[in-house]
């Protein structure tokens, strides 16, 4: 941690009540938030947890329409079912509050009116799409046109989902309302800005001179957009469903939800003080109170730069201590996408595989996308539990309280004269428990599980090299002494291992009939005295068959046959060309011999192409299926005649030709073997 506190603020990423929490949510935001404050907690500190569904924006009313039910409806819905999830998958918040809850709304709209009142926006005037027909402004999502990049038909005003080119409404041909199919007109419009330009100098003292110790993913993309240099943001938009920019010239206009969104923090805050009858300012306004945001990659923007700039141009709130941000999970090796229902829901897990929490909880923390994108599989989910949980943990616990009960009545036994194999093991359980702590202090999650684990094997080996159901004839004194550390081991482990698997742990504190231990506690060798009566003993995990994990990859499966089935349907072939308008397309076979991620996108790639005619620059939007260094040599299929055009400020001369599979993985057009660069494709 990078300051003693008195107190610490922990927030998770407001999920966005237009749908169901996934696998890849959990492990990158809620699942190690929750390990973190489980710490803090046993570490008795005064910890506030607090989240809430962020219920404002355009998805939730594009979805409100195709329901054909109200935006309130579909949050509501929403509300429900992750609040319910997260409880049942023991994420354990002091608070889950909502966006659209009265205290919300009074907090955001007063936080506008304070930076309102001290001159910190921008008021602009601009020309913005108007549906006539429906009578009002369109938000990019509520614009679809054809791709000037690629010619995809059904492309947004704010992307090409089909070759990933960041796009504006102005740049699509033929822009369409998706409220009534009219085309849309331009229309003037005012709106508010913040000018992050103004913190540019601030942003760039306090994160990159200040927080150097955040995490690398983190700072370096911080880092790379404060050196492109920060613009005016609108805090404001036209729309009907949101916060009502709290001004009378404003009506009609609602607060951006990336500006209303993370002040959610701070209302399910005031939220959670109402209830409890307690303060949250010091929460928030005391220098004392460590801020540490946990989020996605997708979220650091926000986060870092955004949030913080709002917050000092208010000035009566702190900044946060660290946002140890997480990269993406994918599944079964492709990227998580809930609109092709690719997905692990969190809902549906919890009834499939009901008292299995932590196992789930384990497998996402053992994979967690901590530094880079990981992957989910069925098959190492099954592994985790039994090969690990079963094998190592369980088993373990499962061997000192059943020997215990069958020598000693379940009594703990006196420990008697030490060996060298009984210190090694008791230099073990004084030092993981602290090496466990400063792993989760410093965000690394998935080491912190590795040492607590260390703690597990090292008792299971230990019992398993000194073989106490045969030792106990011939020197039951020995016995005694094994049995106790053993019982000692997993005294420790209700400690260390509880922010990890709480469901399991709090079964085995019952089993060793213990009340509530702290981590300062951990360590000690002496936390079940001589006599002490256990409970009986109880499997604290069973193993997963392959008939379960099956299941679930033929679910996934199913899936993806029916997102084929349903492209095949989506996509009939485009209208006739003619011979001629074929062969004015020059394709040739070229090389790449130079790739690099473009700043500001996740999935632009800048490539220096070698197409045998010359060498050139391509702007491709693929980097989110291809690493930038693992593609240098590759020979590729390339339209070169293209008219060139600029892409995120880079003039892209040409585009390079992929298939997309029904997943939305990408692959290289290529010949059947390689062929010279300049090779004509006819």
């Amino acid at each position: 941690m990078s300051k003693s506190s008195k107190r610490y603020t922990v927030t998770a990423a407001l999920p966005y009540a237009n749908g169901p929490v996934h696998i890849g949510h959990l492990a990158g935001v809620y699942v190690p938030a929750d390990i973190f404050v489980r710490y803090l907690r046993s570490r008795k500190k005064d910890v506030l947890f607090v989240c809430g569904s962020d219920e404002h924006g355009v998805p939730i009313t594009i979805r409100a329409q195709k329901e054909g039910v109200s935006p309130q409806q579909v949050v509501d819905k929403y509300h429900r079912i992750i609040g319910d999830s997260f409880r049942e998958f023991g994420i354990s918040f002091d608070v889950y509050s909502r966006t659209s809850a009265p205290v919300h709304h009074q907090t955001a709209s007063d936080f506008f009116k304070k930076l309102h009142a001290d001159d910190a926006f921008e008021v602009k005037e601009s020309e913005q799409y108007y549906d006539e027909k429906a009578g009002q402004f369109l938000a990019d999502r509520y614009i679809k046109g054809t791709c000037p990049n690629c010619g995809y038909t059904e492309a947004y005003g704010d992307q090409c989902e089909s070759c990933g080119t960041s796009l504006s409404p102005s740049d699509l041909k033929d822009p369409r309302s998706m409220l009534s199919g009219a085309k849309p007109v331009m229309r003037k419009t005012t709106h508010w800005y913040l000018p992050l330009n103004d913190y540019e100098s601030w942003l760039r003292k306090w994160i990159l001179e200040g927080h150097k110790e955040w995490k690398s993913n983190v700072y370096g993309q911080v880092k790379s957009w404060i050196d492109q240099g920060l613009q005016p943001r609108a805090v404001t938009r036209d729309l009907d469903w949101g916060v009502p920019v709290p001004l009378k010239e404003a009506e009609g206009k609602v607060l951006y939800v990336w500006f209303d969104a993370p002040i959610g923090y701070i209302s399910a805050t005031k939220d959670w003080a109402e209830k409890s009858g307690k303060s949250w300012e010091e929460y928030w306004k005391d220098e004392d109170t460590n801020l540490v945001h946990f989020i996605g990659k997708d979220n650091i923007v926000f986060h870092c730069i955004i949030f913080p700039a709002m917050l000092k141009a208010h000035g009566d709130f702190i900044l946060p201590e660290n946002v140890p941000a997480n990269e993406f999970l994918n599944l079964e090796g492709n990227k998580i996408s809930t609109s092709r229902n690719w997905a692990v829901w969190l809902h549906e897990y919890l009834q499939e595989f009901p008292e299995k929490q932590d196992v789930l909880r384990y497998a996402l923390c053992a994979n967690a996308p901590e530094t880079k994108d990981n992957d989910f599989t069925w098959k190492d989910f099954q592994a985790k539990n039994n090969n690990e949980l079963v094998a190592i943990l369980g088993n373990f616990v499962n061997r000192a309280l059943v020997l215990t009960h069958k020598f000693y009545d379940g009594k703990v036994p006196a420990a008697g004269e030490l060996f060298d194999i009984d210190n090694e093991l008791i230099a073990k359980i004084k030092k993981l428990p602290a090496q466990t702590g400063e792993n989760i202090e410093q965000y690394k999650f998935r080491e912190a599980l590795n040492t607590m684990m260390e703690l597990a094997r090292a008792g299971n080996k230990y019992l398993a090299d000194t073989e106490p159901w045969k030792l106990v004839k011939e020197n039951p004194e020995r016995v005694k002494t094994i049995m106790n550390l053993g019982l000692q081991i997993a005294a420790n482990l209700t400690i260390v291992a509880a922010p990890f698997i709480p469901f399991a742990m709090d079964k085995l504190q019952k089993m060793l009939n213990l009340s509530d231990l702290y981590w300062s506690e951990a360590g000690r060798t002496d936390l079940l005295q001589e006599g002490h009566q256990l409970e009986a003993a109880q499997l604290l995990f069973e193993k997963i068959e392959d008939q379960k994990v099956e299941e679930q990859v033929k679910k996934l499966e199913d899936t993806k046959a029916a997102n084929e089935a349903e492209n095949i349907k989506a996509a009939p072939a485009k209208g006739e060309v003619t011979y001629d308008d074929f062969m004015k397309m020059d394709i040739r076979i070229g090389t790449i011999l130079e790739a690099e991620k473009v700043k500001k996108s996740k999935k632009l790639l800048k490539l220096k192409v070698d197409t045998g005619i010359d060498q050139r620059t391509i702007v491709s939007g693929i980097g989110q299926y291809f690493e930038p260094e693992k593609i240098i040599g590759q020979q590729v299929s390339v339209l070169v005649n293209l008219a060139p055009r600029p892409i995120m400020g880079i003039e892209s001369q040409g585009m390079i030709l992929m298939a997309e599979d029904s997943d939305g993985s990408l692959t290289f057009v290529l010949p059947g073997k390689k062929v010279a660069d300049g090779s004509g494709v006819s």
